[in-house]
């Protein structure tokens, strides 16, 4: 059940929606379904043949163990439904799991849920959940899709609070981004709810459902990209006050109270953060509905990942640590040790006996000056041989030399490696690409790396509107320290790559502007990056930058990483 909940499967959730035969190729004015109808529950799976809501066709009699191109078994049946149904299968193959929807092949939609799914496929963007497989086969159309077992869905987030600023920050920048990529390919979601939005353990989002949710259940929209965008932004309205921006109640949300019409998230929950707050109106502009400073509406998600741009960027909030507990001391230390203790009786204090009085009588005094001229000669015979033997190894050992070169110049004492207090990914976007990996460039290993995606097209990051500042990993020393040098071990060779430091004085840097110190020039280099520098550079924070990555294995495909990196000082 907890694979279940967390997976990749994106047509289960159908609340919010008005029923689906009802909306099925309906196009509406601003491509948003209004009616928040309570939909049908997913039906268990019984092996045997059921009727769909479209008239003449029959769900196929399918069941668990069933294969499918003798390939793909189906495992659980998540969603049986207007003709097709959802399931959990496993790719005996490839020995992973993955979601499939299933459909007749005389279905209504069949021709259109293929299209959309091999459209989808051909975007390649890891922003979204990918197709692996589009097939008409036995009378049987299916689309095979990743599962994320390790993914959460929005609505799972939303269930336990409003999202703090910095993560419905993270939320809506990357859902624009990622959906503006998709415009700008010609392909529209038109079913973006809070459960078709991910968040994996890495803290990426994932879309699930491009076009195929749309096709499945015969949405269009005459203008899908101002559906889409008023999309984000009820996410974006729901992530900051745990309310659906509508009067009726969806998605595990409450929604507004009616008569009052769409009213600001400021309005709806004290502490919102107001640039937000400003951004989710712009975005729903409906019903003569504005933002409070009557900017312009967003119609696009190009237009609202650009007002996201122009927004100062929320940084991730300092943790908090507890304070420790004041120290206890024990029993013994506090002084009770031979009190009188409760229920017994008075315990006695053994008299102090005072020390014996010192030797005061002319025996003894004479005893003392003895001791005492002796400890006199024993100190100074002492101190005058460590000194005699100090003197003697001076003059027995050979004066230091220096090395100097040829030009006459002094030899440098050698650069000894600075200590990594940290290193995180290079994110100027606010999205990272394989954040879990950065410390295989910092353990010491040659072996280990930081590797990226595989990128199709173009050799910067597949030309992705957030890679335009490309990407790499930043090194904290831990505090300001002069750097003199730098060694680096690449992935592989190809990389156009420089290195930048950090002004003495900056801190928590996050894009490029805020490393104005050059190490390197931009250019392209090797398997090794070794550099020494003419004058030590006071920094904190080193930024190995990659903008191009070389070439994986073929002339349109892409990929690089950094497997080690050591700083000198």
């Amino acid at each position: 059940m907890a694979e279940r909940s967390t997976a990749a499967v994106d047509v289960a959730d159908n609340s919010g929606d008005e029923p689906l035969t009802a909306k099925a190729d309906k196009a509406t004015a601003d491509g948003v379904a209004k009616a928040q109808d309570t939909a049908e529950e997913s039906a268990p799976d019984t092996g045997s043949e059921r009727q769909s809501s479209v008239p003449g066709i029959a769900t196929p009699e399918l069941h668990s163990g069933h294969k499918l191109a003798r390939r793909y078994r189906l495992e659980e049946c998540v969603t049986r439904l207007d003709g097709f149904s959802s399931w959990r299968a496993v790719d005996e193959k490839l020995r992973r799991a993955v979601g499939v929807h299933l459909l007749p092949a005389d279905h209504p939609r069949a021709r259109s849920v293929l299209a959309a799914a091999r459209s989808a496929a051909l975007l390649g963007d890891p922003r979204f959940v990918q197709v692996l497989d589009a097939v008409e086969e036995n009378d049987l159309v299916y689309v095979v899709h990743e599962w994320l077992p390790d993914a959460v869905e929005l609505t799972a987030l939303l269930a336990s609070g409003p999202m703090e600023a910095h993560d419905a920050y993270q939320l809506v920048s990357q859902v624009s981004q990622a959906m503006a990529a998709a415009h700008r390919e010609g392909l529209a979601h038109l079913r973006l709810t809070p459960g078709a939005v991910l968040r994996t353990s890495s803290g990426q989002y994932r879309i699930r459902g491009l076009a195929v949710n749309a096709a499945l259940r015969g949405i269009r929209a005459d203008r899908p990209q101002r559906t889409d965008t008023e999309a984000i932004g009820a996410l974006l309205y729901a992530a900051l006050t745990q309310r659906w921006p509508y009067e009726t109640d969806a998605y595990g949300l409450s929604g507004l109270p009616k008569g009052v019409g769409l009213i600001a998230p400021d309005q709806v929950r004290a502490g919102v953060h107001r640039g937000l707050s400003e951004l989710a109106m712009r975005a729903l502009i409906n019903d003569g509905a504005t933002a409070s400073r009557q900017e312009p509406p967003c119609t696009t998600p190009d237009e609202l990942a650009a007002a996201i741009a122009e927004m100062p960027r929320i940084r991730r909030p300092e943790p908090t640590f507890t304070a420790p507990p004041e120290y206890q001391r024990t029993t013994y230390q506090q002084g009770t040790y031979g009190r009188t203790q409760a229920g017994l009786g008075t315990v006695p204090i053994p008299p102090v006996t005072p020390p014996p009085p010192p030797l005061q009588s002319r025996t003894g005094k004479a005893l003392k000056w003895t001791v005492a001229a002796l400890l006199i000669a024993a100190l100074g015979l002492g101190s005058w041989q460590v000194a005699d033997r100090l003197l003697d190894t001076t003059q027995n050992e050979t004066p230091p030399t220096e090395t100097t070169t040829g030009d006459g110049d002094k030899a440098l004492t050698p650069a000894k490696p600075l200590r990594i207090a940290d290193a995180t990914e290079f994110m100027p976007s606010g999205a990272g690409i394989k954040p879990e990996l950065v410390p295989n460039a910092v353990d010491g290993k040659t072996d280990t790396s930081w590797i990226t995606l595989q990128y199709r097209g173009s050799a910067n990051f597949g030309n992705l509107p957030n890679r335009k500042d490309g990407s790499g990993i930043v090194v904290d020393l831990g505090s300001v320290r002069s750097v003199s040098g730098i060694d680096l071990d690449m992935y592989r060779a190809g990389h156009t790559a420089e290195v930048l430091a950090a002004g003495p004085d900056t801190s928590d840097p996050t894009g490029l502007s805020d490393f104005s110190q050059r190490l390197t020039k931009l250019e392209t280099v090797g398997k090794t990056l070794k550099r020494t520098l003419d004058k030590p550079v006071r920094t904190r924070y080193v930024l190995i930058h990659i903008t191009e990555l070389p070439s994986d294995g073929s002339a349109s495909l892409f990929r690089g990483g950094i497997s080690e990196i050591k700083i000198t000082g």
